[in-house]
């Protein structure tokens, strides 16, 4: 049986800020990725969260992003690489630490937004990611955009890597994500998602913007937790993609 795993960014709420349906997504997800505190999250949280995906038996992963709160990380900040680097081990951590209080195991990395789309076509600024989580913890798993420099980075210092799609967002035809900018970045039809997801598993391919198919390699899905309709749209992608006979499961 095929194997994917789903992760979702979690614990992004701050202070008396709520953000997003952590509790009511997590028993539909395999693996959870949980804001650090720079661009979201703040140290309760994060405990929380934690909490809640040990009583879920989902993996446990860091989402380190820029320190930009105001901009929720989705703004440009430039860094040097030994600036990305700390920045990273920093927020790494923080959560590690969280995780081993709670008597859990962290999984695995994530980069949020700008740090996360500009590390998929920087070599130096993935390198810089890549050796910080290595340095933290060479059994953690990297997760990057499939085809990105941040993959190609992880596997050079020797991290295990995992090769990230996306079910609710639209591809461009040199492999990268349409534009939050863009209208037609998102895809809102948890059917429509659902079948990208599944060709993408048992074909390896992805229809570009452009009308061009992409090649595409699928280890885990990204499922948003922040939308409207998030819980709605997980159970269905989830319940889709276990008919076409695909077994949901963290990345080992």
């Amino acid at each position: 049986m095929k194997t994917i795993d789903m992760n979702c960014d979690m614990g992004e709420s701050f202070g008396v800020y709520k953000l997003g349906s952590d509790e009511e997504i997590l028993p539909h997800i395999s693996s959870a990725n949980i804001a650090c505190g720079f661009h979201a999250g703040d140290p309760s949280t994060m405990r929380k969260t934690v909490k809640l995906a040990i009583e879920n038996d989902v993996a446990i992963g860091a989402h380190p992003g820029l320190p930009d709160l105001m901009g929720f990380g989705r703004r440009h900040i430039d860094l040097l690489p030994e600036e990305a680097y700390d920045i990273v081990s920093y927020q790494v951590g923080a959560l590690w630490g969280v995780v081993q209080s709670e008597g859990g195991h962290m999984r695995h990395v994530k980069a949020h937004g700008m740090l996360y789309n500009r590390a998929t076509q920087d070599p130096e600024l993935s390198d810089a990611i890549a050796r910080a989580v290595y340095d933290i913890d060479p059994n953690l798993v990297l997760f990057g955009l499939a085809g990105g420099e941040i993959l190609k980075a992880g596997e050079k210092v020797g991290l295990k890597t995992g090769s990230e799609v996306f079910a609710d967002r639209t591809y461009q035809e040199n492999g990268t994500l349409t534009s939050r900018r863009e209208k037609n970045a998102m895809i809102e039809d948890a059917d429509k998602a659902g079948d990208q997801v599944i060709r993408m598993i048992d074909e390896g391919k992805v229809q570009s913007q452009q009308g061009k198919d992409v090649d595409i390699l699928a280890e885990t899905v990204c499922i948003h937790g922040d939308g409207p309709h998030a819980l709605e749209f997980a159970k269905k992608v989830r319940h889709k993609i276990e008919n076409a006979s695909i077994n949901v499961h963290p990345i080992e």
